[in-house]
């Protein structure tokens, strides 16, 4: 008899593929559309008046060798578009006044759309920085021909990356400051205990021009919080953002630094963890949310309904407009963000992709441009709208890449076998001391100074 069940199983898979693959696409051509042509900056929202996201830049730059291998663009096409962005972003003004693009290397969380410089008195962002560092890091390993382009992009990128001052971003203390002003100088918050900060540090160890000293990851890793939440053991941080955004360029299954030597884990299987938590925070529903539930979670950093407060189920509760929801300690004001669940592909597609198929079901612009919206609140009602609950009106240039990169990772690795290639990140884990997998295998053949 033939194997009907084999045949059913190949087809669900092809679906699924291609699916995602309309998602893809959908979601990437944010950055065609929402880049200034001119100089290649692109928007941080699909707002009109929105400035240019400096990390959003960086996702760009990440998406192209995407775009290529997909068939989107001729890799000539997208070489040229890529040496446009990055002729720009090198030339874009450094100086400590308050109208430059940057300072030490590192860029302004916001330029504007026309002329790269400071907007709205905006912070000079070590992390948002370190997204277009990534972002520029993949375009110069990609590109890695003998035409003129190719060659020049492999120098441009370099040039943003070697510039950065890491050791001026500590402002003398061992870890990473969020960053600084021209007008009050250093924030005083700094990158320590679990969260997107990793890539920050692997990328700030694995400088050839000024590197992080080797106190600088342990003072990172000396405030992490081990938790047992829901039976499931793992390195916390609440925002599933957290868990997602260092990887989308670098591969961690199997390799291990001390911490999670200790610990019998790594920081793909925690992220795999901290996606199951969030949906059982969901099936649990404590805050008793309309919608939540096996298949509608999600809850990060996002757009919100505002600030305000409402009567749900006969309890007031206050909601939020922009800020990172958490699980399972919060914040929580019912707000699901879709993007996030994407993300979380490569980590647990057996909750994942199901949650994405109710999401299409829910009329939140799956075929639409730019892909899912990134945020909605079933609890907060909204007369006149398609759903009778709110919705984003907007895209963000943020949510979109992890959307295009963790699909393309968990479809080919074509990022993660990128950056396996890249010495600043092969550098930055062996001195962070990570160990293992593939990188002992990189490691054999790679010098560390």
């Amino acid at each position: 008899m033939p194997d009907t069940h084999g045949a059913e199983k190949d087809l669900k898979q092809d679906l699924t593929d291609r699916d995602m693959g309309l998602l893809q696409l959908s979601t990437v051509l944010y950055y065609l559309r929402e880049s200034n042509p001119d100089n290649g900056l692109v928007r941080d929202k699909t707002d009109p008046t929105a400035p240019v996201s400096i990390a959003a830049c960086g996702m760009a730059l990440a998406t192209m060798p995407v775009l290529v291998e997909r068939g989107v663009l001729y890799r000539d096409f997208a070489a040229k578009t890529t040496l446009r962005r990055l002729r720009y972003l090198v030339g874009c003004p450094q100086g400590p006044e308050p109208d430059a693009s940057g300072y030490k290397g590192f860029f302004y969380h916001f330029l504007h759309i026309e002329t790269g410089r400071r907007v709205w008195q905006c912070e000079l962002s070590t992390i948002d920085s370190a997204f277009l560092f990534a972002g520029a890091l993949t375009a110069g390993t990609y590109f890695d021909g003998d035409t003129p382009d190719e060659i020049e992009i492999r120098s441009l990128a370099d040039a943003l990356y070697r510039r950065a001052d890491w050791n001026w971003a500590r402002d003398g203390g061992a870890t990473l400051t969020h960053g600084w002003r021209p007008e009050s100088g250093f924030i005083p918050h700094r990158y320590h205990g679990y969260d997107e900060g990793l890539l920050l540090y692997i990328l700030g160890l694995g400088s050839p021009t000024h590197p992080l000293p080797p106190e600088s990851y342990p003072a990172y890793c000396a405030t992490y919080q081990w938790k047992k939440i829901y039976d499931r053991e793992l390195l916390y941080s609440g925002p599933l953002f957290t868990h997602q955004l260092s990887h989308m360029w670098i591969d961690f299954r199997g390799i291990r630094d001390e911490f999670m030597r200790e610990r019998g884990s790594d920081y793909f299987e925690n992220s795999r963890q901290a996606t199951f938590v969030q949906q059982e925070y969901a099936i649990r529903n404590p805050m008793n949310f309309v919608g939540y539930g096996e298949h509608c979670w999600g809850f990060t950093a996002c757009d919100g309904p505002g600030w305000a407060k409402r009567a749900v189920n006969g309890v007031e509760r206050e909601f939020f407009d922009y800020t990172a929801r958490g699980a399972p300690f919060g914040p929580d004001d019912g707000t699901v963000a879709p993007w996030v669940v994407v993300a979380s592909l490569p980590f647990a597609p057996e909750i994942v992709i199901p949650t994405v198929d109710q999401f299409a079901r829910m009329d939140l612009g799956k075929t639409g441009p730019y892909g899912f919206k990134p945020s909605f609140n079933q609890s907060f009602d909204v007369q006149n709208s398609a759903t009778g609950w709110w919705v984003t009106p907007y895209h963000f240039g943020i949510d979109q890449g992890p959307v295009v990169l963790m699909i393309e990772n968990y479809r080919t690795g074509l990022l993660w076998n990128l950056m396996r290639r890249c010495p600043a990140v092969v550098t930055g884990l062996l001195r962070a001391g990570f160990r293992g997998g593939w990188l002992d295998d990189v490691a054999e053949n790679h010098l560390v100074p």
